[in-house]
């Protein structure tokens, strides 16, 4: 065990630098929702990374989707993340950012309980410590002052149950599939499945959307790579708590976009999520010593 466990810190930093953009991603698609239908830009998002993934998967010689063991639970996460996605976008235009990040932070949570149950994996006190740590660090941070409204609340919360399963999906595939065929197969499975509602929903967009619409997947993908790649090197246990972290790049990307100044709620907050991140760190180095 001692020589694999350093493999999870790897992880954890490639998950990091996956959720820093993730939440890029998240405020680009802020920028696009207020003109543009959620399908929509999930369409061209998923494409580029398709005209990414799969040529660069064939280049490389990895084997085909249609040859894999796991085409079924590729299909399955694939539908889990894309109604993960149209339920916390469409959420989005009814619930204020506090409300939202809180109740879709009930993610990581759920990962490390379908984690026991899916992948049999050793869930240690550090683990438990730094995702509870974490979840109140966002619930500080966010500070939802009012409450919110019933089905876009059960819609937020649905959509982080779905990611939260496809993540552990995620983990369990990883082990015999690529990460460039698994980005490739459920973009274009996404991209599908969008395109269907084209005819009620599609917009053409002006230059600046494009190029936004174009850098959305390029930062997708990146994001995508980079955090399936995370899976490959740590339990989806130990990489669950990092994605709070994503809420202090959210915040980040705030100040930059709009010039969102953060409250001494949103720092405290953010400072117990950094210390619970330093929980796990400090678990993962005592599993190695022993």
């Amino acid at each position: 065990m001692a020589a694999a466990e350093p493999r999870a810190f790897l992880g954890i930093a490639l998950a990091c630098a996956g959720y820093a953009c993730f939440a890029l991603q998240d405020a680009i698609v802020k920028l696009l929702v207020v003109t543009y239908a959620v399908p929509q830009i999930l369409f061209m998002r998923s494409l580029v990374i398709v005209v990414i993934a799969l040529p660069l998967a064939r280049f490389l010689g990895h084997s085909s989707i249609m040859k894999s063991k796991h085409r079924g639970t590729l299909v399955l996460r694939a539908a889990l993340m894309l109604a993960a996605w149209l339920l916390f976008y469409n959420a989005a235009r009814h619930l204020g950012l506090g409300e939202l990040t809180t109740l879709y932070f009930s993610a990581p949570i759920i990962v490390i309980l379908l984690s026991i149950v899916v992948l049999k994996e050793e869930v240690n006190r550090a683990r438990w410590l730094s995702c509870i740590g974490g979840f109140i660090g966002v619930a500080v941070a966010a500070n939802p002052t009012q409450a919110p409204s019933l089905i876009p609340a059960l819609m937020c919360i649905l959509a982080g149950a779905f990611w939260a399963w496809s993540t552990v999906l995620v983990r369990l595939v990883s082990k015999t599939e690529t990460t460039l065929v698994q980005m490739g197969a459920t973009s274009l499975l996404f991209a599908l499945a969008c395109a269907l509602s084209f005819p009620w929903v599609w917009k053409t967009p002006d230059f600046e959307a494009w190029m936004l619409m174009i850098g959305l997947g390029l930062v997708a993908a990146l994001g995508q790579y980079l955090l399936y790649e995370g899976f490959r090197h740590a339990p989806a246990s130990a990489l669950a708590p990092v994605e709070y972290t994503g809420l202090i790049w959210a915040f980040l990307y705030g100040y930059a976009i709009w010039a969102e100044v953060p409250s001494l709620t949103v720092v405290l907050g953010a400072c117990l999520i950094v210390a619970s991140s330093g929980i796990l760190v400090f678990g993962e180095r005592r599993r190695i010593e022993v």
